[in-house]
Formats: structure tokens, C-alpha cells, sequence
């Protein structure tokens, strides 16, 4: 359900050109009527989000100006989503006065969250345990609390390695489970490497420790190292 991050951005891309006609620019005069522009616009903004696209509950808390702030009064105001921000989260709207004796530019804070179906700990986990069905239940949870996608699916963290120590009522995210390991540094692998019209399977020895989906770097017998991917069976596919 990540898919409404991408849809948000574009929602606010859409709202951006809307905003930027004369007809949609607002008049404001006091710190009360920003923060009721921003809560309309974000509110606008998530309204554009096909129904369908997402589990998800949105929620939007607007925060305050700076108060050291002094604005000079403005026929008319545009909000805009600063570059490298977002509507996830603990973000922040853009302010401009296009039309006015002074014109000015501000930032509001505002936190949007994202509230849906995730899986959360039971109880505390320490850094490589093998994670089975019990130590995690469905709950609803802000998945736009941290920036790490959440794990959707049981099939996503059942039998995976903790990568780092987890606590008891933690939603678990894709950062805080990895593969297990399928041998470790110094094991004996078999390497399959393929090239312009060959195709050969020799040993080395694994480097460090490896799980499916790494790149890691293997001793072959001849004495050079290279780097290869790590299959589900264990082997690693090279290119030399």
C-alpha cells in the first residue's frame, strides 16, 4: 500500500499549479488564517486521493508560525510543498505573499498521519532472532510515524532475522528484519558465473557471513576475490 506516498506527491503537484492562479491565492491577515489556509489545502489535497488507492486514514494537525514572526498583512497568500518535502509525516507548508505591500515567505509545520493495518511486536526482540507468527499481531498504526515503509505482510517478516534489538509494541518496518544468514564468513559456496559464451561453477570461500538477495565477496581457490549475489540455495552468481 506504499502507493500513496507517489499519489500524495502528485495530488500536491496538482494543488501547486491550482494554487498558483489568482483565483485560488488567498487573502490572509492574521496567523489564524494561514493555519486555516494550510488545513485547507492539505485537506484538499488528500481529498484528490482515489478512495480505492489505500487502506490508509489520513490525518492532518497543523501547527503554529514562528512567533517571532512579524507578516506584514497580504491580499494574497500561496501555499506551496517546499522542495525535498512531502505530505507524510512531520513536514512543513510553504507560505508566500504574491500580492501586497510586503511580500514574504514562511513556513508552517504540520504532521500528517497515516493510520492502517500493520503488524506489531508482542513483546521484545533481541538482534538475530528468528521472528515466528506469535511474536507479532495485526493493530492499526501511523505508518507515516518513521520514514521506513512498514512490513504489510506476514509473508514479509515471518522467519526473517531481527536486525537490531525491537521492543514490545513496535510496528515492524522494512528496516528492522533481514534475511537469515545461509553461511557464514569463511564457509566453502559454490560460485556459478556466466559471461559472453561461457558458463562455469567452481568453490571459494565466503568473506562474510551471507543471506539471500546479498552481495557478497567470495576467495576463489586461485587466490582472487570477487563479488557475486547470493541465492536462496546458498550458491552465489558472479560475473567475471
Amino acid at each position: 500500500m506504499t502507493v500513496i506516498r507517489p499519489l500524495l506527491a502528485l495530488a500536491a503537484s496538482a494543488l501547486v499549479a491550482a494554487w498558483a492562479s489568482p483565483a485560488q491565492a488567498q487573502q490572509a491577515a492574521t496567523p489564524q488564517d494561514l493555519a486555516a489556509l494550510t488545513q485547507q489545502w492539505v485537506d484538499e489535497a488528500l481529498a484528490q486521493l482515489p478512495v480505492e488507492s489505500s487502506p490508509l486514514r489520513m490525518q492532518v494537525s497543523v501547527g503554529q508560525l514562528d512567533p517571532r514572526l512579524r507578516l506584514a498583512p497580504c491580499t494574497r497568500v500561496q501555499p506551496y510543498l517546499p522542495p525535498g518535502a512531502r505530505l507524510w509525516g512531520r513536514t512543513r507548508l510553504g507560505l508566500r505573499c504574491v500580492e501586497g505591500a510586503t511580500h514574504w515567505n514562511a513556513y508552517i509545520p504540520l504532521t500528517v498521519q497515516a493510520f492502517g493495518p500493520a503488524w506489531v511486536l508482542t513483546g521484545d526482540v533481541t538482534t538475530g532472532s528468528v521472528l515466528g507468527e506469535h511474536d507479532a499481531m495485526q493493530a492499526e498504526v501511523d505508518w507515516a510515524a518513521d520514514p521506513a515503509p512498514v512490513v504489510s505482510t506476514a509473508q514479509s517478516w515471518v522467519g526473517q532475522v531481527a536486525a537490531r534489538p525491537l521492543a514490545a509494541g513496535q510496528a515492524l518496518r522494512q528496516n528492522m528484519v533481514r534475511a537469515p544468514n545461509l553461511f557464514k564468513a569463511g564457509a566453502p559456496v559454490q560460485v556459478r558465473a556466466q559471461g559472453p559464451g561461457y558458463a562455469i561453477v567452481s568453490s571459494g570461500q565466503a568473506t562474510t557471513a551471507g543471506a539471500a538477495g546479498q552481495n557478497i565477496r567470495v576467495r576463489m581457490a586461485n587466490g582472487r576475490t570477487i563479488t557475486g549475489i547470493v541465492n536462496e540455495d546458498g550458491t552465489i552468481d558472479a560475473s567475471l
